[in-house]
């Protein structure tokens, strides 16, 4: 049996992973999961996170989580769909980002080679450049180097920097994504615990910073009746949210046992 159209679901779920949909107990994370799977005719998913699409097809394919419809990865700078369990670029939204990037790696790289506080990530990506953070030695006339060259950067969980495509991260691309699919904003909750999320959560969905989330992003986040500041951990904390929220009519029944 074929699902309704992404558009027509009457809940979408945007979430961050780390500390976010893969945090709290074993038994928060299944009880979540298993509402989604059992209401995918109702109810969308999309991930919205710092790591590539290759970890997200890995965890899924394991069985950890529930496949999403929909990525954003690469903190924003991927967006895709997923279908058949690979992970596909959507050519349209990405050509902005590739634009505003504008082949910037390799100079990005030979800027801040001899960076302080700053060590490369091994990992490869298309649209950004990644950098393990070490605040006690990081020298801040980096990210004033990395302005001067007209790309935007993202300090995170106290041990990230990122150099981005000016203009692009979670939120924004949650946007692009949300409106080429044809989804209303009042039928999205977006989640998420560290400062990289902070776009994503004042984008104008309804939005949750769950239980345990970092400091600088409590701090940052405005006072907006759109979004809860959970007490649960994780997957839990999404789930006092969709409660707070009432986004969804079997919400308060079936995840009571989370919260």
């Amino acid at each position: 049996m074929s699902l309704p159209d992404f558009h027509e679901r009457q809940f979408v779920l945007a979430t961050d992973l780390d500390g976010t949909f893969l945090g709290g107990t074993d038994e928060d994370r299944r009880q979540l999961y298993d509402w989604i799977e059992d209401n995918r005719d109702t109810v969308g998913l999309i991930f919205v996170s710092g790591r590539d699409p290759e970890f997200m097809v890995e965890t899924c394919s394991s069985g950890d989580l529930p496949w999403p419809e929909y990525v954003i990865g690469d903190v924003g700078t991927t967006i895709a769909k997923v279908e058949d369990g690979d992970i596909r670029p959507i050519e349209a939204l990405e050509q902005d980002i590739s634009g505003r990037w504008s082949d910037s790696g390799d100079r990005v790289r030979t800027a801040l080679a001899d960076a302080a506080g700053l060590r490369l990530q091994d990992t490869p990506f298309r649209y950004r450049v990644s950098y393990h953070y070490d605040p006690e030695s990081y020298d801040p006339a980096a990210a004033d180097l990395i302005g001067d060259m007209g790309l935007d950067v993202l300090i995170s969980d106290n041990r990230f920097f990122d150099v981005l495509p000016p203009g692009v991260s979670k939120g924004p691309s949650l946007l692009r994504l949300l409106d080429h699919l044809g989804v209303p904003q009042g039928r999205v909750l977006a989640s998420g615990d560290t400062l990289n999320d902070l776009s994503m959560l004042i984008a104008g969905t309804y939005a949750v910073a769950v239980g345990g989330s970092e400091q600088p992003l409590l701090q940052a986040l405005p006072q907006d009746e759109k979004i809860h500041r959970a007490k649960a951990i994780g997957a839990a904390g999404i789930a006092e949210a969709m409660t707070q929220f009432n986004l969804h009519p079997g919400s308060k029944e079936i995840l009571k046992n989370v919260v």
